[in-house]
């Protein structure tokens, strides 16, 4: 992408600020944190609820960005760089993508539906690539700010360009419309996923059709409901496997994991078969078959090229590793777009300083070879990678120039010499196409563990950051709680991203939990909420900062510092309101304040407390009466400290409840990893963990037998029983077995029966196609946490926090 200035000033209607027009993006930005960010960025400040990108624009001048697109201009930034302000930064995205999409003439399909989107856009890529040169936006890239990004990466020509569009909210769509101006249109399967934003699924259906308003061609499901909606002036494509009013009619036959189908239309009946038997890939799959006869694809090529479909890997994964390295798998796909979004994720993710990356031939159509490659050692480059190992016969002789390079002809011939200790404390993406099979890189990369695994969605611990954050005025500040291996989740990878979202504390509850952060390369303020006065001085030593609540604490703290000659270090006042757990109480305060008077050896950097009851609204009065005595014990600290700390007292739920007392700052816990304290809250949160394992062996038990320990099950029936390499060592409570609680394989309920074992457990699979080796949801979105919590007795968090280490945490990003 080139876009000249003078160009990009008229797509945005902008005013120019600044000393020069005379400048070609090839890069566009909105995100201040990316190493890709130089000379030849235009960055556009974009403002949202919870973040304003124009904070970071000193920041990017640094780092030698000069041409920005703003809202306003920093005052003491006006001769800085060069700035094009408009009233909205996102909707100026918008319009340069407009601008900018005019000069390509060959058509756009556009694709929208509630459930399938991305997986219909990389199958017709893959099913249309041996015959057509397709441009297509990387990954999930389908929203307000990802599709114009998409469209400004465009280069060189194509036959086809393949974009998906997804919204959430009502007046969305019409902007992507205008933006991919698509002639072909491709709806996919309408499910629940944000309904909440809609008044109702027609609302909904008729936001998402508002794509199709300019093409000539649309295909579709056959849905009489939703066909009178479409533009009248289209072409309809329909299928069916039953209304023989569809211009194709399918039926189905499912064997051994695989699929039969037959596809008929006015000219033609033919087979193909398919390798899976889940109905929303076998509906994607007939989607693509749809547009392929369209086309005019040969029948022989469809059943071909249909015969070798994939399941698509739409996440980017962050996995422990060997001999303490990260491994960033990525090992699906690659094109020079995907390839910026890992680098990102990698420098987002990292472990370690020494980052290597093991990367394939690329795809290149649309793009002349070299300049493909050129723009990819620039990419490198920027991202500072050390080592850098290629497989192709291609990108060996298109980077062979660079002093960090190793190449391979073949995958073959690099695990031909592996050798375990090449990779040592480093982080490595794994980034290859599908062909040259990197899974089994991967396989020798990670850490071995056994089956059973908690994937941690890095996208939905976003989210829910985001959507406390929106409860906050912008000058809040933000600390959130890492403690506890980030509630069982994960402590440094969490703290990286939280990190990278410029929280302004993280909270752990021993110095040691701080420690390991600050030795994984976390700079972020730690606050350690109990520390031990025996800790102190190893806090000092890594430059965390103490909960203080007692005297002996804090006099022990003044002795320290006073002995280490340490002058102003940061420290935190707790004081107890009503939790009567740590903490300062009233008759206290007065000698609190004469030893904190006058006092240089160390600065209250905050003053806080600990709600005990905010997620309750019967114990309002009380919650307000901790406020009133929080507000009288600051008032009198306040009048001894020569300037005035930062105040927080509320947590996740007090966030929630009671955001009118946000004070300076506010604390978030649970809430960040998906659970929220009311009905209300958890409708917004999204799910973060989900617990997997695998079906070890499949049984038939008979009548008068028994399952388990103690014989606590009796079979009365002939039964089917899986057993799952999941027990109590991996924290699954025992309270959880005997037929309270359950387990999902195959989007379906099978009971746990007998009491659950140490490594083990057996659940009903009477009822449920399945087989040795399918996976098996121990807890995610069904059953849920809190759903668990409520049938045992106990809480979330102690689930969360009760997992054991030898359970492997795998992070992902969409």
């Amino acid at each position: 992408m080139n876009l000249n200035l003078t160009h990009i000033i008229s797509f945005c209607k902008g005013v120019f600020h600044g000393n020069s027009t005379e400048f070609t993006a090839s890069h566009i930005s909105i995100d201040s944190r990316s190493l890709q960010n130089g000379n030849n960025t235009l960055f556009f400040a974009i403002k949202g609820q919870n973040h304003d990108a124009h904070l970071y624009l000193e920041e990017l001048i640094a780092k030698g960005v000069r041409y920005f697109v703003v809202e306003y201009i920093p005052e003491h930034l006006y001769e800085k760089a060069n700035f094009i302000i408009v009233e909205n930064s996102l909707k100026a995205l918008q319009q340069t993508a407009i601008g900018y999409r005019k000069q390509f003439d060959f058509p756009f399909v556009g694709i929208t539906g509630s459930n399938g989107k991305t997986i219909v856009k990389e199958w017709l890529n893959f099913l249309l690539s041996p015959n057509h040169l397709i441009v297509r936006n990387p990954k999930s890239y389908n929203s307000q700010v990802g599709v114009p990004l998409s469209i400004l990466a465009i280069e060189g020509n194509y036959d086809f360009g393949i974009f998906e569009a997804g919204i959430s909210l009502p007046n969305e769509m019409s902007n992507l419309e205008h933006i991919i101006q698509p002639k072909y249109g491709i709806l996919t399967n309408i499910g629940s996923v944000h309904d909440e934003g809609f008044a109702n699924r027609e609302a909904k259906i008729k936001e998402k059709i508002k794509l199709f308003e300019n093409c000539s061609d649309i295909f579709l499901e056959k849905n009489t409901e939703i066909e009178v909606l479409l533009p009248k002036n289209s072409q309809k494509h329909t299928w069916s496997f039953s209304d023989e009013s569809a211009n194709l009619l399918v039926s189905k036959k499912n064997e051994n994991g695989k699929t039969e189908l037959t596809f008929k239309n006015a000219t033609n009946t033919f087979i193909v078969n398919i390798p899976f038997s889940d109905e929303n890939s076998i509906e994607n799959v007939i989607t693509c078959v749809n547009f392929m006869l369209f086309l005019g694809e040969e029948t022989a090529f469809i059943q071909n090229r249909v015969a070798e479909l994939y399941p698509v890997e739409l996440r980017l994964q962050a996995k422990k590793g060997i001999n303490n390295c990260l491994v960033i798998d990525d090992s699906y796909s690659v094109d020079y777009q995907s390839l910026k979004i890992a680098l990102d994720f990698l420098e987002q993710q990292k472990l370690h300083d020494k980052k290597t990356i093991i990367l394939s031939d690329i795809f290149t159509s649309g793009v002349a070879i070299e300049t493909l490659y050129n723009q990819v050692k620039q990419l490198l480059s920027k991202n500072k990678i050390e080592r850098i190992i290629t497989i192709g016969e291609t990108i060996g002789k298109q980077l062979n120039d660079l002093p960090n390079v190793i190449s391979f002809a073949t995958t073959q011939e690099f695990l031909q010499q592996f050798n375990t200790q090449s990779f040592q404390n480093e982080t490595i993406l794994v980034k290859g196409a599908r062909g040259f099979n990197f899974h089994e890189i991967v396989v020798l990369l990670e850490e071995k563990n056994h089956e059973t695994i908690l994937e941690i969605n890095l996208d939905a611990i976003s989210h829910n950051l985001n959507f406390y954050k929106s409860k906050l005025k912008p000058e809040t500040k933000i600390m959130v709680m890492v403690k506890a291996f980030g509630y069982g989740n994960g402590g440094y990878e969490i703290a990286k991203l939280l990190e990278h979202h410029k929280v302004d504390y993280l909270g752990v509850a021993f110095a040691d939990e701080g420690i390991e952060l600050r030795k994984a390369g976390i700079t972020t303020p730690i606050m350690v909420l109990n520390p031990e006065n025996s800790s102190f001085r190893a806090m000092i030593a890594y430059n965390l900062e103490p909960e203080i609540y007692s005297i002996t604490g804090l006099q022990a703290f003044l002795k320290i510092a006073q002995h280490q000659n340490i002058s102003h270090y940061p420290i935190h006042i707790k004081l107890d309101t009503g939790m009567h757990r740590l903490g300062f109480e009233p008759h206290l305060i007065d000698e609190l304040c004469s030893l904190l008077k006058n006092n240089n050896f160390v600065k209250v950097k905050s003053v806080f407390s600990h709600l005990s009851a905010s997620d309750d609204l019967q114990f309002d009065d009380f919650t307000k009466l901790q406020f009133q005595r929080f507000d009288a014990m600051y008032s009198e600290l306040e009048k001894v400290l020569p300037s005035k700390p930062i105040r927080h007292i509320l947590n996740t739920s007090g966030i929630f409840n009671y955001a009118e007392k946000q004070m300076e700052m506010v604390r978030l816990g649970i809430g960040l990893y998906g659970i929220g304290n009311s009905e209300q809250e958890l409708k917004v949160l999204e799910n973060v963990s989900t617990l997997k394992t695998i079906i070890s062996q499949i049984r038939e038990v008979a009548p008068e037998e028994s399952i388990g320990y103690s014989r606590r099950f009796r079979v009365t029936q002939k039964m089917k029983v899986a057993t799952i390499p999941i027990g109590y060592a991996d924290g699954i409570r025992r309270a959880w077995g005997n037929e309270k609680g359950f387990v999902t394989i195959n989007n379906q309920k099978a009971t746990i029966l007998g009491s659950i074992c140490m490594d083990m457990m057996m659940v009903d699979v009477t009822n449920i196609s399945c087989k040795t080796g399918d996976e098996v949801i121990v807890f995610g979105k069904n059953p849920k946490v809190t759903e668990m919590a409520s049938v045992i007795g106990t809480i979330p968090y102690e689930i969360l926090t009760g997992l054991s280490q030898r359970v492997k945490r795998i992070f992902y990003k969409n």
